[in-house]
């Protein structure tokens, strides 16, 4: 099961995570970015391109369930206005043992750093 969302709403992780449990995994592990407030910061604003950053990021969970033989995989990416603390991108992997879920997981958040895009104002 692979799930993708790019929303303006804030991320609920325990339906994230609830959704993730139900696979039978052995392990899951997951991310969650925050917006920082370092430097004055009192928003951020995040754009995509609507379609084109869906498609990147259904690539980047195909992969990464080939790669690691992944039960799920969630990854859900805000946009729009951003206060400090509030969650920007979840990102949850389940496999039959966790050293597969963590090495997935981590996989996936360095790639979306890099290859999603997502453009800060």
């Amino acid at each position: 099961m692979i799930r993708v969302s790019v929303d303006s709403a804030p991320i609920e992780l325990s339906q994230e995570l609830a959704a993730l449990e139900e696979r039978g995994a052995g392990g899951v592990a997951t991310f969650t970015g925050m917006v920082r407030g370092e430097d004055g910061v009192t928003a951020l604003e995040l754009e995509h391109y609507p379609g084109m950053t869906e498609a990147v990021l259904c690539d980047l969970a195909e992969a990464a369930t080939e790669r690691w033989s992944l039960l799920g995989v969630t990854i859900v990416h805000r946009v729009g206005s951003m206060r400090p603390g509030e969650r920007i991108v979840f990102v949850g992997t389940a496999a039959l043992h966790r050293r597969e879920a963590l090495d997935a997981c981590a996989y996936l958040i360095d790639r979306l750093k890099t290859d999603a895009p997502f453009w800060k104002r």
